[in-house]
C-alpha cells in the first residue's frame, strides 16, 4: 500500500524562488558551433529548487488545482528525505514520467512542476488532456542526491548488505561509487519486479539487468507495478535526463540542446520472453516530442537530435520498462549542475516542457497513432563538441 502523507502538515515554511525563475523561457536562437563551449563557473544547483521548496510547490500546485493534481509520498531516499508522485488526470491511457534519478540533473523538474501546474489548470485543453490520459510524475526521484549535488545517490555499500543480509561478503555492484558513497541508480532496474537480490548476480556489468538494491528504484518499480495492476500496462515511460553541454546537429552549424531516443534493448528475446516489447510505439512517441519542438518556429527549440542508437542497456529504467511493453522516450538536456551556468536554464527548462507536452498532446487527442515511426530514424544525429580548454587556438 502506498502511504499517502498530507504535504500541507509536513513542511516547513520555505520560500520558493527557483522553480518560477528556470521556468521562465529565455529568447530562443541557433548557436553556432564554433560559439563559446565551455565550464562555465558557477553553482548551478542553487538555480533549482531544494528538497523543502519542492515539497512547498508540490503541495501549492495541490492546493490550487483544488485536487486535479493528487500529490503522495510514494517512497522514502535513504537519508529519509520524501519521494513525491503527483498525478492528474483520469484517462484509460497512462503516462509515467520521472526526472533527476541523477541528482544534479536539475532542468525536467522544473519543466515538471510547470507542467503540473498547466495540467490541473482550468483551460479546454487541460481538461482534455485529463479526460484522455492519466499523468503521474515523479519529480526528482534522487532527492538525496539532488540534495547533495551529485550524480549518485547516497548509500553505502554497507547499507545494501543490512537492507539484503544474503550480499554479505559478495563484490560491490559495478554501480556503486565508494567515494560518495552512492549508486547510480539509473542502473538498477531489472524487467521482473519481483527480482530479489542474489549474490551470483553481482558485480554485474552495463550489459545486465539490474537489482532494485536502492530505495530510489524500488519506489519506481512499486509506482509502476501499481499502475500495472490498475491500468494492465504502462503505456508510456518518460525519463529527463542532462547530458555533456556540448553537442552540435549532424551536417548543420547548429548546436542541440537536447537529445532523444526510444531505444534501449538490442534484442528483447536476450532477456526472457517480453511479448509487449513494442518498439515501434516507442518510435511514434519520440516523433511526437520532435514533432513538437519543430514546430517552435526558427529557434534552437528545433535542433534536437537523435541519443546514440548503439546501446543495450536493460538495467536501466528505460531499458526495463520497455521489455514489460512501455513504449519509452528518453529527455537529455544539455548542461548539468557541476559544469555549465546559469544563463541557458530558462530555454533548457522549456524545451523539456513544450517536448513533453506534445507528447502528452498526441496522446490524448489520438494523433500520436497517425505518426509514422519510420520519421524517428530521420532525426539527425549528434555529434561531441569538445569544451573550451581542449579545442587549438585559432
Amino acid at each position: 500500500m502506498r502511504h499517502r502523507t498530507s504535504l500541507t502538515a509536513s513542511l516547513s515554511a520555505v520560500a520558493l524562488v527557483g522553480a518560477a525563475a528556470a521556468a521562465a523561457p529565455l529568447a530562443a536562437t541557433a548557436v553556432p558551433v564554433n560559439s563559446h563551449c565551455g565550464l562555465e563557473p558557477g553553482n548551478n544547483n542553487d538555480a533549482f529548487v531544494n528538497h523543502d521548496q519542492l515539497s512547498k510547490e508540490l503541495d501549492r500546485i495541490e492546493r490550487t488545482s483544488k485536487g486535479a493534481v493528487d500529490v503522495e509520498v510514494a517512497g522514502y531516499s535513504n537519508e529519509g528525505r520524501e519521494i513525491y508522485q503527483a498525478r492528474v488526470g483520469t484517462g484509460d491511457t497512462v503516462i509515467l514520467v520521472q526526472s533527476q534519478i541523477h541528482g544534479n540533473e536539475n532542468h525536467g523538474t522544473e519543466a515538471l512542476l510547470s507542467l503540473l501546474k498547466e495540467f490541473g489548470g482550468n483551460t479546454a485543453e487541460a481538461a482534455m488532456i485529463r479526460e484522455n490520459v492519466t499523468i503521474v510524475a515523479i519529480p526528482r526521484l534522487n532527492v538525496d542526491g539532488g540534495e547533495n549535488d551529485t550524480r549518485q545517490n547516497a548509500m553505502s555499500w554497507d547499507d545494501v548488505v543490512a537492507a539484503f543480509p544474503q550480499l554479505e561478503g559478495v563484490e560491490p555492484a559495478w554501480n556503486y561509487r565508494e567515494s560518495v558513497p552512492g549508486f547510480d541508480v539509473n542502473r538498477d532496474f531489472n524487467p521482473d519486479l519481483d527480482y530479489v537480490p542474489q549474490p551470483e548476480d553481482f558485480p554485474g556489468s552495463s550489459a545486465d539487468t539490474g537489482w532494485y538494491i536502492t530505495p530510489e528504484a524500488q519506489t519506481v518499480r512499486d509506482v509502476y507495478g501499481g499502475l500495472e495492476d490498475e491500468f494492465g500496462t504502462v503505456d508510456y515511460f518518460v525519463d529527463l535526463h542532462n547530458q555533456w553541454s556540448c553537442y552540435s546537429q549532424e551536417g548543420t552549424n547548429n548546436m542541440s540542446p537536447l537529445s532523444i531516443s526510444g531505444r534501449f534493448i538490442a534484442d528483447p528475446t536476450e532477456f526472457g520472453d517480453w511479448p509487449e516489447f513494442d518498439y515501434d510505439a516507442s518510435r511514434r512517441a519520440n516523433v511526437a516530442v520532435y514533432d513538437a519542438l519543430q514546430g517552435q518556429g526558427n529557434s534552437g527549440f528545433g535542433h534536437l537530435t537523435l541519443y546514440p542508437q548503439d546501446i543495450n542497456l536493460p538495467g536501466t529504467a528505460l531499458g526495463s520498462f520497455a521489455l514489460r511493453g512501455s513504449a519509452t522516450v528518453l529527455f537529455e538536456t544539455s548542461s548539468q549542475t557541476q559544469y555549465d551556468g546559469q544563463k541557458r536554464n530558462g530555454f533548457l527548462t522549456k524545451q523539456v516542457e513544450i517536448g513533453l507536452k506534445g507528447l502528452v498532446t498526441a496522446v490524448a487527442d489520438g494523433s500520436i497513432a497517425d505518426l509514422d515511426p519510420d520519421d524517428y530514424e530521420e532525426i539527425p544525429t549528434r555529434v561531441f563538441e569538445a569544451p573550451d580548454d581542449r579545442r587549438p587556438s585559432n
